[in-house]
């Protein structure tokens, strides 16, 4: 009898260990993707050459997600733009960020926005050019 309370418990208890360690993994795959996405959102809002209305997309090497296949998407559009102003007045941008990953055979993901200052390129010239 005391055998079989034994084997209850311990299964108990390896179910529970198992079901810990997996939560744990997916925990650390979303706060690696969590600092990849902070870092690429930053990237995206500094840099001045970005098309906007286009795609974006790209991945990270796996050895800085520690072995985790990652990628990104980004798009930037007009979010508002002052009511009768010029052609060349500034704007409000937005930067939508879309992260994703795999967990075994699912594709997780989750987006994030950020908002920018931007420029008209003046007429005949590229978009970032000073």
């Amino acid at each position: 009898m005391a055998t079989l309370i034994m084997a209850v418990a311990v299964t108990g208890l390896l179910s529970a260990i198992s079901t810990s360690l997996r939560s744990a993994s997916r925990l650390t795959d979303y706060d690696r993707a969590t600092l990849l996405a902070r870092q690429k959102m930053d990237e995206l809002l500094i840099a001045k050459n970005l098309p906007m209305l286009t795609t974006l997309e790209g991945g990270w090497e796996q050895g800085v997600t520690g072995g985790v296949n990652m990628g990104w998407c980004a798009r930037l559009t007009p979010f508002e733009v002052p009511p009768g102003s010029g052609p060349e007045a500034p704007f409000l941008e937005r930067v939508e960020l879309e992260i994703w990953w795999m967990n075994g055979n699912q594709k997780r993901k989750f987006m994030i926005e950020g908002f920018r200052r931007a420029v008209p390129a003046p007429k005949g010239q590229p978009p970032g050019a000073d």
